[in-house]
């Protein structure tokens, strides 16, 4: 079942950018695997970051083995606070 999440971290949009280069992620672009939908902005403590992904055990995963170790390469070092949704539906580029 699809999953969404939403990650409330205390970074700045330049390290968000850092670790998206560091994935091999391009703005605009196609995303990780697995994941259906990522969008970002600003918030006044830091940024949110929002997903939905096919299944909470690939994003559990790819958060492991990519997020974790790539925020903290780029300086993050408080985790983010996370929050996961049921996704009843979503739709994709026509």
């Amino acid at each position: 079942m699809a999953v969404a999440i939403v990650m409330d971290f205390n970074a700045t949009l330049d390290q968000y950018d850092e670790v998206v280069k560091s994935m091999g992620l391009t703005p605009g672009g196609k995303g990780a695997p697995h994941s259906l939908s990522h969008w970002v902005t600003k918030t006044d403590n830091g940024i949110r970051v929002t997903d939905v992904w096919d299944s909470r055990e690939e994003f559990d995963k790819f958060a492991e083995e990519e997020i974790g170790p790539k925020t903290q390469a780029a300086g993050i070092t408080e985790p983010p606070d996370v929050t996961f949704y049921e996704v009843h539906n979503y739709f994709t580029e026509g």
